[in-house]
């Protein structure tokens, strides 16, 4: 059952007392979103003076079988920002004994998120000069975050999310021939992690805010979980979030080489091409999955959205995405 703002205003006050030491009136109790996987509400309370947060549960539907779970998504996120990532500071985690499920309360952040905003309004010009180097010092403080408390994060390798991918593709029947050569290439060059690090996994552009003066928050850490920190920067890569601006591979904003070089100096470590492009292909396979899991949730009766139903056509995409990243790899294999 969904909860309630009626709930929320019953049973947080008390908890925030706890965490904040003071006594809070919430006055705004609205939800923005009730997706598959997070239940999301805007919040107002006068706690000796005006406050903004926002509150994130457990929508309880199926998911890609990726997510950690909000309680961790918020420990991760908590963790990051000690690191020295941009994010919100978590308030107070709910363990789901409190009668609203598992989630968190987080300040609320200013700043715009709208990909086609930031890429086209002029008041933005300055902080699309300076996204790259704002993206690397993000990631390097995400990559920099200890893991002695997030031990209990799972593991993600390349090899583990290859299976995983290609079982769920497959229980869906279609036999689709690119995804079944990509699976096999992936599957075989499959790069081993030496050192695993705290890895945001859904680092691209619609889950920035971001104000004129550059990158204010970075959000969404739902699938978060311990891996190779490279996949963060394919990711940012992959074509599905350029927004129709091919020629520039991060967020439709900048160059590969920029990227890399801006995580070079926040990290002080060198970008291994190929094995960020290896991340990018399997970002783009990632995400025609996404897309088939999404028209797959309404054909089943699961949610019933259209949107969902939608989005499958975008599985054609990905294929033809998923053969321009293959041929760009191989190639940059052979040349070295």
């Amino acid at each position: 059952m969904a909860v309630t703002a009626e709930q929320i205003q019953s049973v947080l006050p008390p908890l925030l007392g706890e965490a904040l030491g003071q006594s809070c009136v919430l006055h705004t109790c609205r939800r923005l979103t009730a997706g598959a996987s997070a239940d999301t509400w805007w919040l107002e309370a006068d706690c000796n003076g005006p406050q903004q947060w926002i509150l994130r549960l457990d929508a309880g539907a199926e998911d890609l079988g990726m997510a950690p779970g909000k309680r961790w998504e918020a420990l991760a996120q908590r963790a990051a920002s000690t690191a020295g990532c941009p994010v919100a500071r978590v308030i107070t985690v709910l363990g789901g004994s409190e009668g609203l499920g598992e989630g968190y309360l987080m300040e609320a952040l200013s700043g715009e998120s709208l990909p086609p905003v930031l890429l086209k309004d002029p008041r933005f010009a300055s902080a699309r000069e300076q996204f790259c180097g704002d993206a690397a010092r993000a990631l390097a403080a995400i990559h920099a975050t200890p893991l002695t408390d997030l031990q209990s994060l799972p593991l993600q390798d390349a090899a583990t999310q290859v299976e995983l991918l290609y079982a769920m593709h497959r229980d869906y029947g279609e036999s689709l021939p690119v995804f079944s050569l990509v699976y096999g290439w992936l599957k075989d060059h499959a790069p081993q992690i030496d050192s695993p690090a705290l890895v945001h996994g859904d680092f691209r552009l619609g889950n920035f805010l971001i104000g004129e003066e550059g990158l204010n928050g970075v959000l969404d850490w739902e699938l978060t979980h311990r891996g190779d920190p490279m996949e963060d920067l394919g990711w940012l890569c992959v074509n599905a979030w350029r927004f129709g601006r091919r020629d520039k591979p991060v967020g439709g904003i900048a160059s590969r080489d920029e990227l890399y070089a801006a995580y070079e100096n926040a990290t002080g470590q060198r970008v291994d091409e190929a094995r960020a492009r290896y991340w990018e292909l399997l970002g783009t396979f990632k995400w025609g999955v996404i897309c088939q899991y999404q028209a797959y949730s309404y054909l089943r009766g699961h949610v019933p959205s259209l949107e969902r139903a939608a989005i499958g056509r975008r599985v054609a995409e990905t294929e033809y995405d998923m053969l321009v990243c293959l041929q760009e790899l191989m190639e940059l294999n052979h040349a070295d």
